[in-house]
């Protein structure tokens, strides 16, 4: 199996779980957080959701410079806005993996800000570090939802909310 192959058939595997833990977001908690220093569920939901966009990004530009391109979220709202953001990101992401070619993963790509460097990675190790996130912050928003008595969803096996995985 390629590298290629191996990327997009672990986007497909975690984009399940992704979608499932998105979908538990209740329209009346975006603004909810635990802690004064945690990102709001809007603000973290969001976030995972856009993440599968960074595979575009890795592939279709040398990095990411946030002096020059500030960020700027998506305002989403409710839950099915939510979810189909994320399904169009997941989209074009596996759309744009699913064209490229293996020499492609080798070139350089950079995150940083203005002179701070945050990451100088291949394309393909970026690609995993954006995997990476969406499990990281799926992990966070299971934490959130678990604080405000919401079920979790099983991941890699059953949760203790559905045994039954």
């Amino acid at each position: 199996m390629s590298q290629i192959e191996m990327l997009l058939k672990e986007m497909d595997q975690e984009a399940k779980t992704t979608r499932n833990m998105l979908g538990r977001v209740p329209d009346d908690k975006y603004d909810w957080k635990p802690h004064e220093k945690s990102m709001d569920i809007r603000t973290l939901s969001t976030h995972i959701a856009e993440l599968p966009s960074w595979v575009t990004l890795a592939l279709t530009t040398n990095g990411l410079d946030f002096a020059t391109s500030p960020y700027q979220p998506v305002s989403i709202n409710e839950t099915s806005q939510l979810v189909e953001y994320f399904d169009r990101t997941l989209a074009d992401g596996k759309a744009h993996l699913s064209e490229a070619n293996e020499g492609e993963l080798a070139g350089r790509w950079v995150l940083r800000n203005g002179d701070d460097i945050y990451s100088d990675t291949t394309k393909g190790e970026m690609i995993r570090m954006t995997y990476s996130q969406i499990v990281h912050h799926r992990a966070q928003l299971g934490v959130f939802l678990r604080l405000l008595n919401i079920p979790i969803p099983g991941s890699y096996g059953p949760s203790a909310d559905e045994p039954n995985f």
